[in-house]
């Protein structure tokens, strides 16, 4: 699935007709069941375990694994559009939950002790489970998809606003165009690596058009502001398209020229269209970081 999931509420009245009490308690009231007693932790066939709350798709067994804490754990959702997170500091601990992005539900937590390629460990209640053998699902691994950088400001709020475009398979926080390897949000944060914050897109071109994300690009800042196009200032802050081919080169200029030319601002802009050069992932703690805590953009022109 390479859209947002469409949301769907209930009362707790409807939730709880839906459900057992124990499932009631674990996806609506936030409860852990206890482990090394479900019958999901055993489950080895082929299928997806969907939201037993909605339906929705959650993980593949082809991603389970077993890490011995006594619940169901995987090292990928099928879709980043069909879990969320926010960050729980209950229980005088902070952790990362996992919810099914269609209904809210609470599955559990996400830790970064799983294995590779991601090194995460969804540790999933299996009561907020239901597991179904032999269910096709096309995996986003599947589809083709192509690749878009932009720098707009703050990435956090940018990659929020991408993320909710239908056809994005997955949006990633990042560094790209200084000299400095593997910089950290401190350096970076200097302004002397020459670095940008950007996101790293990766898109279903059968859904969404370069031209389309670059509208959406040109929208959602002001591209006149040298070093600011928002709220935050410097130079890691710049408005920048850092294209990955020659067509993206050609339409990320013609885009911009068709921009000043329409009269809608006064002054020049300052938008700069560069070969994209190597590409770090920033921190965990900067993925997703408004929805982790319930923010809203802070980036908007």
């Amino acid at each position: 699935m390479t859209s947002p999931v469409d949301k769907i509420y209930k009362t707790d009245e409807e939730w709880k007709k839906l459900l057992t009490p124990e499932q009631y308690e674990v996806t609506r009231k936030h409860a852990t069941e206890k482990p090394f007693v479900c019958e999901l932790n055993k489950q080895k066939s082929d299928g997806i375990y969907k939201c037993v709350c909605c339906g929705t798709d959650l993980f593949m067994t082809s991603a389970k694994f077993e890490s011995g804490t006594g619940w169901p754990s995987f090292w990928e959702p099928v879709s980043e559009h069909n879990v969320g997170y926010k960050i729980d500091k209950s229980n005088f601990m902070e952790r990362v939950e996992v919810r099914c992005s269609r209904c809210d539900a609470h599955l559990g937590h996400v830790f970064d002790d799983g294995p590779p390629p991601t090194n995460k460990r969804y540790c999933i209640n299996s009561v907020a489970m239901k597991f179904v053998a032999g269910s096709s699902f096309r995996k986003e691994k599947d589809v083709k998809t192509e690749k878009a950088t932009f720098g707009a400001g703050c990435f956090w709020g940018v990659e929020d606003i991408f993320r909710s475009v239908k056809g994005v398979v997955s949006v990633t926080a990042g560094y790209l165009g200084g000299t400095m390897k593997n910089p950290t949000y401190s350096d970076v944060s200097s302004g002397r690596t020459g670095h940008a914050e950007v996101v790293e897109i990766i898109y279903d071109p059968s859904q969404v058009s370069y031209e389309e994300l670059l509208n959406v690009f040109w929208e959602n800042h002001d591209p006149t502001q040298f070093n600011r196009p928002g709220p935050d200032v410097g130079n890691q802050y710049r408005s920048a398209i850092f294209f990955h081919n020659k067509q993206q080169e050609q339409l990320a200029k013609a885009s911009k020229e068709k921009l000043e030319k329409s009269g809608e601002y006064k002054k020049r802009i300052v938008t700069e269209i560069t070969p994209a050069s190597t590409f770090y992932r920033a921190e965990e703690y900067h993925q997703r970081y408004l929805e982790k805590h319930g923010m809203s953009g802070c980036h908007l022109k």
